[in-house]
Formats: structure tokens, C-alpha cells, sequence
């Protein structure tokens, strides 16, 4: 089916676990969408071909075809596959579209600020490996 997106997400997010958490209802019945959490105990990212830092720094899906999608691209791709399509056409038009990729890349960057999952320093790095313990790596 040409809607189905693979999702690679954070479940550790609390605010990204809001928006897939709705996603993952509203998909119930049609299971257009895989849900793939990067946090879970065995999530490996080699196993994908990327790295767990990489796939923290945005959110990433994947299309029946193998391409790799991120970004406000992943939300669109979401959105139709759970009948959103004039969302999605809005989301494209011109001015829409650049807001919404500058929205995205503020909200990525300060995601773990946002999220409260900074050192008490104030730093706010992404996790060589998630949270869980897990490997991100084969090494």
C-alpha cells in the first residue's frame, strides 16, 4: 500500500510519545504505519544501517522501497497513511512548508531541553546509546 512509513521515534520522548501514541490509535485498524522505538531494550540501529546518535537527532522513517525519509517528510508520510491527505497538501504549500521545516529543525534540537532530559549543567547531549543500555553499534 502506497501509505505504509515505517517510523523510527524516541519512546523515551514524552512529547513524541503524545503524537505516535495517537498515531498508533488512529492506525489501529489499518496498520499503515510500523512503529519502530529507538529507546527499547533490543532496538540496534546497525541493524538498519545507522547509528543511534544519527537517529536522534531527527526523526527518521522508512518507505516500502528501503528510502529513508526525515524530518517534517516522516510526519507526512504519518499523517497520510491515517487519512490526513489535505493535512499533508497543506503542509506542502508554499510558506506552510518552510515554517514547518523550521519549526521541526528548533523543536529537533532542543528536544531533549524541551523534554527535560538535560544534566542539571545545562548540557544536552544525545546518548552514545540508548537509555536502556542497549548497543547502537555491532562493535
Amino acid at each position: 500500500m502506497a501509505d505504509q512509513v515505517e517510523v523510527f521515534y524516541d519512546g523515551d520522548c514524552p512529547l513524541c510519545m503524545k503524537e505516535i501514541r495517537m498515531l498508533m490509535r488512529r492506525d489501529r485498524s489499518n496498520n499503515n504505519i510500523r512503529f519502530t522505538n529507538i529507546a527499547a531494550a533490543d532496538f540496534n540501529a546497525a541493524d538498519y544501517g545507522r547509528t543511534y546518535p544519527d537517529l536522534m537527532k531527527k526523526i527518521q522513517g522508512r518507505l516500502p522501497d528501503g528510502t529513508w525519509i526525515e524530518g517534517v517528510e516522516v510526519f507526512r508520510h504519518l499523517y497520510a497513511a491515517i487519512g490526513f491527505r489535505k493535512l499533508v497538501a497543506v503542509s506542502r504549500a508554499p510558506g506552510i512548508a518552510q515554517l514547518l521545516g523550521l519549526g521541526y529543525t528548533i523543536f529537533a534540537k532542543n528536544r531533549l531541553r524541551f523534554t527535560g532530559r538535560c544534566e542539571p549543567d545545562g548540557q544536552c547531549k544525545v546518548p552514545k546509546v540508548p537509555a536502556r543500555g542497549m548497543h547502537a553499534t555491532n562493535n
